[in-house]
This record gives C-alpha cells, structure tokens and sequence, in this order.
C-alpha cells in the first residue's frame, strides 16, 4: 500500500514567508506582480529606508518612485541585455507560469504571471534572474551581481487590481518619460499587444 504525501517539499507552496528582507506570498495558482531591479538601481541606504516603512503599500509605491528615476548603470537599456531578459520571461511561458504582462526598464523589470500549480514564485524569480546574470555578465565578459537578492510580489486579488497592474506594467515606461505611447517600448508586452 503506497500513501500519497503530496509534492515534493521543492514544488510545495509557501505561502507567506521572508528571506530576511521582504515578505512574500506563493500560493499556487494566483496571478502575481513582480518587480526586481538591478543590484545597482538604489543605494543601500536607500533601500534600508526602504524597508523600514511599516506598511507594504507604502513600501511598494516608494520602491517604484525610486526605481522609476533611473538609477544606477541601467544595464537594461542597452538592447541586447533587454532581449536576454525578454527572451527569459517569455521561455516558461505556459509551462511554468502564464505570462500575462511585463516591461524591462532601464534598471528594473515588472511582470505579471500566473503560478501554475506546483512551480513556486521564489523558483520561477530565481531562474529568471540567475540565467539573465549569466548570460549578461557572459555578454559583457564580466563577473559581478547583476540583479538586487530580493524581489518585489503582490498577489493580484481581484479584477480591478489586474487591471491597475496590467495598466502600470505596460505604461511605466511612458511614466518615466522613456516613450510617449506604451506600445512605442520594444521590451514590453503592449508592444505586441497594442500595436
């Protein structure tokens, strides 16, 4: 008689948990809104303010002000470091996860997905951002930290808020002044689905 225990730990949900900066939720089959930025993009002091703000709200919308000014090398603009990004979002698209919306910005990249059951968020952030540091890092013969170690997540909880993040993530960079219309950005998903 064999009993059934369920996933294994690697593929079990999380639910809310930390890694020590930021709290996190994967909870299966949910549509998240991710956020992570190049290692560069903040100071540190920055950041540590960042992370003091009691409420994750406030916390979000601070990093995204921040994020959107600009900072650092802005690896990301060049487009060969796009497409490296871009090509990675979209490789687990469907297996992995559904890929509902994304921009890559100069220092950050949004992205909206769907969890499928049984891929966890940290996993599916992890890949993206460990394949993307070695083949920038391969691309300018370098060896140093690309991405910043955590990520930003909100779980989509209705239609409105989908809406809302879906609106964000493909007009950031008409926010930031980068372009005038949000299907004029090459690394996004409105330039596809806009046009």
């Amino acid at each position: 008689m064999s009993i059934f225990l369920g996933p294994p730990a690697s593929r079990r949900h999380k639910g809310w948990f930390e890694r020590g900066y930021l709290p996190h939720f994967d909870g299966g089959a949910v549509v998240q809104a991710i956020t992570f930025r190049l290692a560069d993009s903040l100071p540190r002091e920055v950041y540590k303010h960042v992370l003091s703000l009691a409420e994750d709200g406030e916390r979000q919308g601070l990093m995204h002000r921040l994020i959107d000014e600009g900072r650092g090398c802005c690896l990301l603009r060049t487009p060969e470091n796009a497409a490296i990004v871009a090509n990675a979002l979209r490789f687990f698209d469907g297996e992995r996860y559904k890929l509902l919306a994304w921009v890559i910005m100069p220092n950050h990249v949004h992205a909206m997905v769907e969890q499928i059951e049984g891929h966890r968020l940290d996993r599916i952030v992890h890949s993206w951002k460990s394949f993307t540091a070695k083949q920038i890092n391969r691309r300018l013969d370098s060896d140093g930290r690309v991405w910043a170690r955590d990520y930003f997540d909100r779980y989509v909880r209705d239609e409105r808020h989908y809406f809302n993040a879906l609106y964000y993530i493909e007009n950031n960079p008409v926010k930031a002044g980068l372009v005038r219309l949000a299907e004029d950005w090459a690394y996004s998903s409105a330039a596809g689905r806009l046009k």
